[in-house]
């Protein structure tokens, strides 16, 4: 049972950064598509809630407290994060947002009465220091509004983790509800709105929808159930090194010399939490 256990913690450690990867996309992807942010969310959303549909055969619904806590949580996260990469740069939006691992440890030590490890401690901060070293170079606080709304994603992506971590969450239905209620309230604004359907923007807008949201929305909701809450933040936290590499690649922004520390500091970090706590459990 211990290594059934065990077995299914590496899988979903490889599920959360499998969706953190891809995740990362979206700066890329976001600054390449000239559509307004509302229409992308609605792209986005429709195409990730057919494929969760698909993936999960069945079309009927589990409208639980829990659930729409999590769905509300995640459309939060989705229109944020959108809105603040068109507002201000990728980075400064990435690095705000993640102060999400920070919130999640907090809420985890002082509601949930967990006990912090010294190495959790150091660790959890040395991983928000990485994301900060990874765009100090690219930070822009001069769009206050974009600054604010990424901000405010760190918040309800700390909340996602947390309400669909829990085992009254059903996280496939939390997803499909989340992308619904992103859909309903975007959509609205696709209608009157000037948009470029060249090939250029369809690329992109496959890119975002598919591979950037559906994809690692199905990597997220399965590994969320098998990894702690902490642990989670934390292996997401590899979204932020990832992303300045498609940015460089495709827009010509390159990494800094502190970005490549922030980078390294983060993997390590990262490596040495996921190895610490399976020590422990040896040694126990």
């Amino acid at each position: 049972m211990a290594e059934t256990g065990q077995r299914e913690k590496r899988i979903g450690r490889l599920q959360l950064f499998g969706a953190a990867l891809l995740w990362g996309l979206a700066g890329v992807c976001v600054k390449s598509v000239t559509w307004s942010p509302m229409p992308i969310v609605a792209v986005r959303s429709i195409v990730s809630l057919l494929l969760i549909f698909a993936v999960k055969g069945d079309l009927r619904l589990k409208v639980t407290k829990p659930n729409l806590l999590g769905a509300l949580m995640i459309s939060a996260t989705s229109v944020l994060y959108i809105f603040a990469i068109k507002l201000t740069t990728a980075g400064t939006a990435i690095v705000l947002q993640y102060m999400a691992p920070i919130l999640v440890f907090l809420f985890c030590v002082v509601f949930r009465h967990r006990k912090a490890r010294p190495a959790e401690v150091l660790l959890t901060l040395a991983v928000f220091l990485g994301c900060v070293l990874s765009f100090l170079d690219n930070l822009d606080f001069s769009h206050v509004l974009g600054n604010v709304l990424a901000f405010g994603s760190a918040f309800s992506f700390a909340g996602q983790i947390l309400v669909m971590h829990g085992e009254n969450c059903d996280t496939q239905d939390c997803m499909i509800l989340g992308n619904l209620i992103c859909f309903l309230i975007s959509v609205p604004f696709c209608f009157g709105a000037v948009l470029d359907w060249s090939p250029h923007n369809l690329l992109w807008l496959g890119i975002l929808a598919v591979f950037q949201y559906a994809i690692p929305n199905l990597l997220f909701s399965a590994g969320i159930k098998k990894t702690d809450s902490v642990e989670a933040s934390l292996l997401m936290s590899i979204e932020p090194v990832f992303n300045p590499i498609p940015v460089a690649i495709f827009c010509g922004e390159k990494m800094s010399a502190l970005a490549i520390c922030g980078a390294a500091l983060v993997i390590v970090s990262v490596t040495l939490y996921n190895v610490l706590p399976h020590a422990d459990s040896e040694t126990a």
